[in-house]
């Protein structure tokens, strides 16, 4: 396993993050095709195996019991000091805004579920799942920093957002003396390279370290045209994603996999 510094952190991470959307309940939450508790520990315990210490997740991935599947495995196959734990929450609900509730608080109260169902006292990075468009931006960095000052996160993150707004971001804490974001996790892969444009000019310029999600597609660029799997039938949301473009994305799965051949591995390998 390779291992590196995460942007401007002091964390030492793998090169390669276990994401941990696929763990969790079935059918609580937004999927149907996530692995059950005894199979998350056995891919947990084997990426441990392997040298894998960072680990992804969120509040949002199957109403939390992927971050609860997670806190137990490392518990039972880890020492806290020796994984690199990442979450992410969720913008303020239409409810909590029409209740009130600040940007501050919403993120307060975010991280304190989040460590309940981690069973830990804090994370190592904390990112925002999406950018919010309904809270002003100078709330959302306090309350990260918020978090930061407390002890409850190292460091944070964005994901799912613009250069710009990254940009923008990072330059209101710098002038504001708040935590910056580190690390910024945007779809990315041999598919879909649009983070190629802008993002990752803006993150060699700055430090900022790249985590991309869905690297294999939801699983397109690790099987040949024609196979298949349980998620890959029941994924609609990464239908959403790629379904439109399959005819194109096909001609690129191909040559991964000619390539693969070529040197007598698999293509996750390649």
């Amino acid at each position: 396993m390779q291992y590196t510094k995460l942007g401007i952190s002091d964390l030492t991470v793998s090169r390669i993050c276990m994401g941990c959307m696929g763990f969790g309940e079935a059918g609580n939450g937004q999927h149907t095709w996530t692995v059950d508790e005894e199979h998350s520990r056995q891919i947990i315990r084997r990426g441990l195996e392997l040298g894998v210490n960072f680990f992804d997740t969120a509040i949002a991935y199957q109403s939390g019991t992927s971050e609860q599947y997670l806190g137990r495995a490392l518990w039972d196959c880890a020492k806290r000091e020796d994984v690199v734990v990442a979450t992410k929450f969720l913008p303020r609900t239409q409810e909590e805004i029409k209740e009130g509730v600040t940007g501050q608080q919403h993120i307060a109260r975010m991280i304190d579920r989040s460590l309940a169902k981690l069973g830990m006292d804090y994370v190592d990075l904390y990112i925002c799942h999406m950018w919010d468009y309904e809270t002003p931006l100078y709330d959302i960095m306090e309350g990260l920093n918020n978090v930061v000052k407390a002890g409850k996160a190292r460091y944070i993150g964005i994901s799912n957002c613009y250069a710009y707004q990254l940009a923008k971001a990072n330059a209101l804490a710098e002038r504001e003396g708040f935590a910056k974001f580190v690390s910024v996790q945007g779809h990315y892969n041999l598919i879909f390279r649009e983070e190629e444009r802008e993002m990752a000019k803006l993150c060699a310029e700055d430090d900022i370290a790249m985590t991309p999600y869905s690297a294999l597609a939801g699983g397109r660029l690790a099987r040949h045209s024609g196979e298949t799997s349980k998620r890959m039938q029941e994924d609609n949301y990464a239908e959403m994603k790629y379904g439109a473009t399959a005819g194109q994305d096909g001609v690129i799965i191909d040559r991964v996999a000619k390539l693969a051949g070529q040197k007598g591995v698999s293509m996750t390998e390649w």
